[in-house]
């Protein structure tokens, strides 16, 4: 088994209150069917920054931010891919990077 990082890109805003409990029930129901292999539930990320070798910061904005990650245990990256085929995010408009942690 092996841990692999769920880094979710881009994606639709909720426009409504009740768009955003309505999608965080989602969340929380493909969370409980993962059950045990859910290392880290992980976190929405707002906003984030690139800094390039020479110290130049950059917005990350626009279909390809960073805007959450999750952490889920898998016998190999095909079977975290399955996994990954749930996410509510893609029903969202974004994607889902997969990548092996390694140990």
């Amino acid at each position: 088994m092996g841990n692999y990082v769920l880094t979710y890109h881009g994606g639709d805003e909720p426009a409504t209150q009740a768009d955003a409990d309505k999608i965080m029930q989602t969340w929380i129901a493909w969370f409980a069917e993962l059950g045990d292999v859910v290392v880290d539930a992980g976190a929405p990320i707002s906003r984030s920054v690139v800094i390039s070798d020479d110290g130049v910061t950059h917005d990350h904005s626009g279909p390809q931010q960073t805007t959450g990650y999750s952490i889920l245990s898998a016998d190999s990256l095909e079977a975290a891919i399955i996994l990954a085929k749930g996410c509510p995010h893609l029903s969202a408009g974004g994607t889902v990077e997969v990548g092996e942690a390694m140990a």
